[in-house]
């Protein structure tokens, strides 16, 4: 299981995706280009002294990330149909969450194997990513039984 961030903008959340990814032993996969330098001090700051955890994949842009992907590409997506906890992960999906400030283009939406919501209450826009991944990961990690094999990763 991995976790996708494409084209993040708002440095303290990629920090946050990164420093939860660390504690439960998930990689992150960071599609350039960032609209931020990736020594921001938010960045660091939402960190902390996680970073030497975390497993950290750079790809140059979407391309490249499809060409290295492992398995299926999960899109979070506010147009999807499917309600998260309704879906069925495996061990070998990624959870591609797109800019905080713009979601994903329709082509990146077109390519992603599967798309899954969160439901929320009617008029409201969608979380904060680093809230949303959590959400999903953790069904993700549940459904697949990878808290049971956490131990010392």
């Amino acid at each position: 299981m991995r976790l996708a961030l494409y084209q993040p903008d708002m440095p303290a959340n990629l920090g946050t995706v990164i420093r939860s990814a660390a504690c439960l032993g998930i990689a992150v996969d960071i599609i350039e280009p960032c609209g931020f330098p990736l020594d921001h001090r938010a960045l660091k700051r939402a960190l902390m002294d996680y970073a030497d955890a975390a497993t950290i994949t750079r790809h140059r842009n979407f391309t490249e990330f499809m060409a290295a992907r492992p398995g299926r590409v999960i899109l979070l997506s506010t147009r999807a149909a499917t309600p998260y906890c309704d879906f069925a992960f495996s061990r070998e999906d990624t959870l591609l969450l797109g800019r905080e400030s713009a979601g994903v283009p329709e082509e990146v939406h077109r390519q992603a194997d599967c798309r899954v919501i969160i439901p929320m209450r009617r008029g409201m826009r969608s979380l904060n990513i680093a809230q949303a991944a959590a959400m999903v990961l953790g069904e993700a990690m549940r459904q697949t039984g990878a808290f049971g094999r956490m131990g010392d990763a």
